[in-house]
This record gives C-alpha cells, sequence and structure tokens, in this order.
C-alpha cells in the first residue's frame, strides 16, 4: 500500500497552498509575455474548439435519429442502433466536456449532460408520473448520458428483459417518451451550444485576448483546469477508487456505471483530449497549432532543468500507460485490485502539480476556482 499512502501524504502536502507544491524555477524570473495569444485564440477556435463541437454535434444528430427510429419501433435491431450510437456520441463528449465557457456555461450544458451517477430512483418516477421538466436544473442526474446508461442497460439483467420495457411493459409508451425526450434534450442544448460557437461568440472569445481574469485564455485554462482535477481526475478515478473518502471505495460512482465495459474507454477518450487541448493538435489530426504548450516553450519555461512542456507530456503519456494497464470494467477494477486505480491517480495528481501550480504560475493566470479536495 506504499503507493496509497504516497498519494495521501502528496494531497496533504499540497493542501497548504498550491503554490507549495512548485519549484520557483518553473517560473521565469525575466517574464516578458509577448506571446500573441490572439493568435492562440483562434486557433483553439478554428481547429479544436467548433471542430471538436461540431463533430459532437454530428454524433448526437445520429443518437437522435436512432432514438426516433426506436421511438416508432422499438425492436432489437433500433435498440442496438440506439446503444451504439450512444456510446459513439459518449465518447465524442470527453473531447468538448472541458470547454465549459460561454454557451455551454449559460447552457449549463456539462451538468445536463454528464453527472453521474445518474438518479435511477427519480428517473423511475419520472416514468411512472409522466410528469417532470428536464429543463429544471435540480433535473440534472436525471438526464443526459448517465440516464441513457441506465435506461439503455441497467433496468434489467439481459438485453430482452431490457427491451420489454419498451414493447411489452405496462408504460412502455412512458419508456420510450422519456428517451426520446432525453435524447432530444441533448440534441437541442448541443445544437445551442455549436449554432453560438459558429456565429457571435468565436469573435467574441478571439478578440478577448488580453492578460486579465475574465480574458479568454485565463479562463478557458481555469476551466481547463478544473475539468482536468474535478471532473476528469476526481470523477473518473479518484472518487470511485476512495481517494478522497478514507479509503472507502465507491464502484458505484464510475462513469457509464450500467454499460461498465464503457468506463476506461471514456477515461482515455478524456486524457487524450486533455493532451491534445495542452499541444495543440488539431482536432482528428496529428498537426499542432500554438498552445499551452508552445506558449510555456516561448517563455522557455523549466523545471529542475527540464521544459515544463516535456514534464507535462510524459506525465501525461504516464497516465497513459497506466490506465490503459486497467480493466475496461472500471467498477471490477476496483471491487478486484484498486491498488492499480490509485496508481492512476497518482500519476494523474503528477500533472495537477506540472499544470496547475508550474504552468499557470508562468503564464501569470491566477487560479480562480477551488476543488476542495486538498491538491
Amino acid at each position: 500500500m506504499k503507493s496509497l499512502k504516497l498519494i495521501f501524504s502528496f494531497i496533504i502536502l499540497c493542501s497548504v497552498g498550491v503554490y507549495s507544491c512548485s519549484d520557483d524555477d518553473s517560473v521565469n524570473d525575466n517574464y516578458a509575455d509577448s506571446f500573441d495569444r490572439q493568435v492562440m485564440l483562434a486557433n483553439w477556435a478554428d481547429n479544436l474548439i467548433i471542430p471538436a463541437y461540431q463533430d459532437f454535434n454530428t454524433k448526437v444528430a445520429a443518437l437522435k435519429t436512432a432514438s426516433d427510429a426506436f421511438a416508432i419501433a422499438p425492436n432489437e435491431a433500433n435498440f442496438s442502433t440506439l446503444r451504439q450510437t450512444w456510446e459513439t456520441a459518449y465518447t465524442t463528449w470527453q473531447n468538448v466536456s472541458m470547454f465549459n465557457i460561454g454557451p455551454a456555461q449559460s447552457t449549463f450544458l456539462r451538468s445536463f449532460l454528464n453527472i453521474y451517477p445518474t438518479n435511477a430512483t427519480n428517473i423511475d418516477a419520472n416514468i411512472n408520473s409522466g410528469n417532470y421538466a428536464l429543463q429544471d436544473i435540480n433535473r440534472k442526474d436525471e438526464q443526459g448520458f448517465p440516464a441513457l446508461d441506465y435506461l439503455l442497460f441497467g433496468l434489467a439483467e439481459t438485453d430482452a428483459e431490457i427491451l420489454q420495457f419498451y414493447t411489452t411493459n405496462a408504460n412502455a409508451n412512458n419508456y420510450l417518451t422519456y428517451v426520446t425526450d432525453v435524447v432530444n434534450r441533448i440534441d437541442a442544448l448541443t445544437n445551442e451550444v455549436v449554432i453560438d460557437w459558429e456565429g457571435d461568440y468565436r469573435a467574441t472569445f478571439i478578440n478577448n485576448s488580453g492578460n486579465t481574469a475574465n480574458s479568454s485564455t485565463n479562463v478557458l485554462v481555469n476551466e481547463y483546469m478544473k475539468y482536468y482535477e474535478v471532473f476528469f481526475r476526481n470523477g473518473k478515478i479518484g472518487t470511485p477508487a476512495g481517494v478522497f473518502s478514507a479509503g472507502m471505495q465507491t464502484p458505484e460512482n464510475v462513469e457509464a456505471f450500467y454499460n461498465k465495459d464503457l468506463s476506461k474507454n471514456l477515461c482515455l477518450a478524456a486524457l487524450d483530449a486533455l493532451q491534445n487541448f495542452f499541444r495543440g493538435t488539431i482536432y482528428n489530426q496529428t498537426t499542432t497549432v500554438e498552445s499551452l504548450e508552445s506558449y510555456l516553450d516561448f517563455l522557455n519555461t523549466m523545471k529542475e532543468g527540464d521544459d515544463l512542456s516535456l514534464l507535462i507530456n510524459n506525465q501525461f503519456n504516464t497516465s497513459r500507460d497506466l490506465i490503459s494497464a486497467l480493466n475496461t470494467n472500471f467498477y471490477e477494477q476496483i471491487n478486484t485490485n484498486n491498488l492499480p486505480m490509485l496508481e492512476a491517480f497518482e500519476a494523474l495528481q503528477g500533472n495537477v502539480v506540472f499544470l496547475k501550480s508550474d504552468m499557470m504560475s508562468a503564464l501569470n493566470i491566477n487560479i480562480a476556482f477551488e476543488s476542495n479536495d486538498g491538491d
């Protein structure tokens, strides 16, 4: 359990203050930032963010088409297609979840699309009563991809038994309606965000290129870091593995709890998206553009004699190796051998120091959020 002890010791040490985790040489003593943030913002918008949202929107449209077909003819073939399009859209969602700014923030996109664990009890009550309002922020854990995870995989033990809820069950029409309503809401919210990014918000984002707390770079980097810590490191690994509950594991809190074999794939997709954003990798390509990596290199940011950008990428790669070695089913991994989950968390924690402390300090970006987990 040496690894577990290292994790908790490290968290306690760093909780004194985030900058206590940073070495002095990670900050340029001769700070003179002439890096063109506006060029970086334009590349982020045009090559990373908007293409990712457009791809996600396409996958959601396919999900809606499958949902509509299933509502008309709830047969085995349409059910299989609906499940497949859900998985594809859910995986693609991992590419945009970090971009919680502008239209995504104002629509509460992430809250409505991916709060887990889902509230199965309330979903059942909604279906039985036929009385619900998914627009209510208090209903955020009764919809989105986790709700579909329950509705498509968690209603019964076998696929045939699940399908019966939509065919022969006394409330079959209500079940079909609820699935349709959840999918339509995902589609409507996604469309709204994409339209805004393709419209006026793109220029607003790019032109806000200063170095104030409300500038686009500072806001997005803070959201990126918050996503990395709270929704990625904690949500996908730390919380279900018991890191923040005195070692008490809660495997039922894994992402995709009902379709359990998807949990690792979602985690790896999110990790790739995080590193691609750091590196400025054009969406679905290998070419890179101006990015946080090139920004750090422009400033010649070093840590203990090494390029900080290299350390960050190496830590991403180490994390990927450890997560790739996990069971495809995180629920089973936690229940049978939790230590590899804790080791993966420890690797992810290493990049909290490099990104949140060293990188943000070098870029002169103040931390504008609290993760409340002793990071």
